[in-house]
């Protein structure tokens, strides 16, 4: 009889993606186990089709404070059969659930995310600048930690689907390489200049036998991208127009995603679609490249600040985000061309 894992990562979107290949990894090599895994209602999409695996949605606004968090345990305790719990978020909120999970004596585990070694490759002088652990192996050292022992092959694994309906009603049938471009992320320091996303998205819509996919979240992002394809040919935005399972089957169907460190690399890695992968005020040393992805298909500016920010949440040192203005298109071009029929 295979063990069962209750897991819980609540946030955010590029981080729960993570966790998908590593689970489904696991899985692979322990294929009798059964997973729980606990998060957002929105990232269920993530999980869809893979066995062995249960998503448990939660509304988190309805479980705030410490007895909140006391009558989420108890719902799960009640809802989900499991032998052992991995925390993959460590967190206030998940700390408060391991100490109820605790007490009634259930084996947990916890991801160690290493913070001293990112301040000290982040901190403004004396960095320590080498590469740090991948976050998708600190994952997988929390299953680890559960006696699943397994070594991480952290190679990418296409997961092609039929398209779906509604897309092929808007784009058709794929008959040309379908480039997704996301210049966007939720901080500033992490996100394309937009003179210079218009410059990508420009020279690539000219190539040969190219359709360029536009992603992006929020009123904001949406209008920008809506502006930069009433601009160029073979240019579609998708920006508020796909369910996130539908996002996710687009996304399958890419030949490469041009992505600043942002979730939508992640979408594209879970996907096992190569990312062009951009980087601003943080770094891939860090840990957070996209499973699978390859260090030589990263786009940066050396500056000697960088990286100020492990997640790209502070104030830029110099302040003029010269880290993203100084971005080389060309490389960019350069790197995207080696995808392409």
């Amino acid at each position: 009889m295979g063990k069962k894992i209750l897991a819980f990562r609540f946030s955010a979107m590029g981080d729960v993606a993570m966790t998908v290949p590593v689970i489904k990894e696991l899985l692979s090599h322990y294929p009798d186990t059964e997973i729980t895994f606990v998060s957002r209602p929105l990232f269920a999409a993530f999980f869809e089709g893979i066995p062995g695996v249960k998503f448990y949605g939660v509304d988190l606004d309805q479980y705030k404070g410490f007895w909140g968090l006391r009558r989420l345990y108890k719902q799960l305790k009640n809802d989900v059969e499991f032998d052992m719990v991995a925390d993959l978020h460590n967190v206030l909120r998940t700390r408060i659930l391991r100490l109820f999970f605790r007490l009634s004596k259930v084996p947990v585990a916890k991801i160690g995310k290493g913070r001293t070694a990112k301040r000290k490759l982040t901190r403004k002088q004396n960095k320590q600048l080498k590469p740090l652990k991948l976050m998708v192996q600190r994952y997988a050292d929390v299953f680890n930690e559960l006696d699943f022992s397994f070594e991480l092959e952290n190679k990418l694994q296409r997961r092609p689907q039929p398209l779906e309906d509604r897309i092929i009603a808007a784009l058709g049938q794929k008959k040309s390489n379908w480039i997704g471009i996301a210049p966007f992320a939720k901080h500033k320091p992490k996100r394309m200049p937009f003179h210079k996303a218009e410059e990508v998205i420009q020279r690539l819509s000219a190539l040969p036998n190219v359709r360029i996919l536009l992603f992006g979240g929020g009123k904001v992002e949406k209008l920008k991208l809506e502006e930069i394809e009433s601009e160029f040919r073979h240019v579609y935005s998708v920006a508020g127009k796909l369910t996130m399972h539908q996002e996710l089957n687009l996304i399958s169907h890419l030949d490469v995603m041009v992505s600043m460190d942002s979730a939508n690399m992640h979408l594209a890695s879970m996907m096992g679609v190569p990312v062009v992968s951009v980087w601003g005020a943080t770094h891939p040393y860090v840990g957070f490249l996209g499973y699978g992805q390859s260090g030589t298909d990263t786009v940066q500016h050396e500056i000697e600040c960088r990286p100020c920010s492990a997640f790209g949440n502070k104030v830029c040192f110099r302040g003029d985000h010269a880290c993203l203005e100084h971005i080389d298109t060309e490389e960019i071009l350069q790197k995207v061309s080696k995808f392409l029929m």
